[in-house]
């Protein structure tokens, strides 16, 4: 225990400016004393409006990564996740919490993804501005076309999401849906700056217009290939490549692996092979080696979201080394 007792010092008194009490027939000084403060409090003010940027929150690295694409200098945007984190399971800790309390707009995926620790989050920081339904939130997963919508809902079932799949950040065409929502979101919670935040999507759009033909030229060759998935969180960038899933790691979706089930996976691949076993840079590694060594086929590690490799600085990086992966994995 620390029984230093505080010290106390006496304050010492700082010498104030004299006071402008001018002789008569002399105040111009002063007035002009006074209206020199005024004008640099007012200069003061303006610097700081001018510097004023909104606070953007994103529940995972890619929708930080496209607030930033589109807001440029006049936003300030940190992810409440990164790559190496299951965006299923993290706590909402206290430095967490004072993020959210002064945050200006909540972007995340929704569909449930974060059901274990964004509505703690939400409560503890008190922001009014950030609440569903508040311009202030805005939910990715609402806006794209969801796969794999459960028909029945059971928990026998495994980790199953009623929206649908959350995953979506992994077709480059849900990027550009919830781009231009996000876009036209910054401009209502920061009218003076709409055109800007207009001006840098359309950048941002026609960038990335370019970038998905050439992915979609690239992955030619992946059309149609199988591969065996760590947990369903490769739907989407599968649905985009029209690649296939023959089996899952997990038995069902957020149950760790089992011996049994591997097994079962390695005698199921001796009759439909597939050509690769993918998984996430956040997930374990043994599953998917032990069973890329039985059924003889490569393990890949995709980055899965910004920040998931050194290649994948950015929303562009991030497919360049996705699509490079998989081709390097098939050659």
């Amino acid at each position: 225990m620390n029984t230093t007792l505080p010290s106390f010092r006496r304050r010492i008194p700082v010498p104030l400016a004299a006071p402008c009490v001018p002789p008569r027939h002399a105040r111009t000084g002063c007035a002009a004393r006074f209206a020199s403060l005024g004008l640099g409090a007012a200069l003061a003010l303006a610097a700081l409006a001018g510097h004023a940027a909104l606070n953007v929150l994103a529940c995972e690295p890619e929708w930080a990564a496209l607030a930033q694409e589109l807001g440029g200098d006049k936003i300030k945007a940190s992810s409440a996740t990164t790559a190496l984190q299951d965006p299923h399971r993290i706590e909402a800790r206290p430095s967490l919490i004072a993020r959210a309390r002064n945050a200006d707009l909540l972007v995340c995926t929704g569909l449930e993804l974060e059901v274990g620790w964004l509505p703690i989050l939400l409560q503890q920081s008190g922001n009014a501005r950030i609440a569903a339904g508040q311009p202030g939130n805005l939910e990715a997963g609402s806006l794209v076309q969801r796969l794999e919508i459960p028909a029945r809902l059971d928990r026998s079932d495994g980790d199953v999401h009623p929206g649908g799949n959350p995953h979506i950040q992994g077709d480059p065409r849900n990027i550009a849906r919830v781009a231009e929502a996000l876009a036209r979101r910054l401009g209502e919670l920061d009218a003076p700056n709409a055109a800007f935040y207009q001006a840098r999507h359309k950048d941002f759009a026609d960038r990335w217009r370019a970038a998905s033909a050439r992915w979609d030229q690239q992955a030619a060759p992946l059309k149609g290939i199988a591969v065996v998935v760590h947990h369903k969180n490769m739907s989407y960038m599968l649905n985009w490549l029209d690649m296939r899933e023959a089996g899952a790691l997990e038995p069902k979706p957020g149950i760790e692996p089992s011996a049994a089930h591997l097994s079962s996976l390695v005698a199921q691949l001796q009759k439909q092979p597939a050509k690769m076993v993918l998984r996430a840079g956040y997930q374990d590694a043994r599953a998917s080696e032990w069973l890329a060594e039985r059924a003889k086929i490569p393990a890949v590690v995709l980055p899965f979201t910004v920040g998931g490799s050194d290649r994948a600085k950015d929303l562009f990086g991030l497919f360049d080394d996705t699509i490079a992966r998989l081709l390097g994995a098939v050659q």
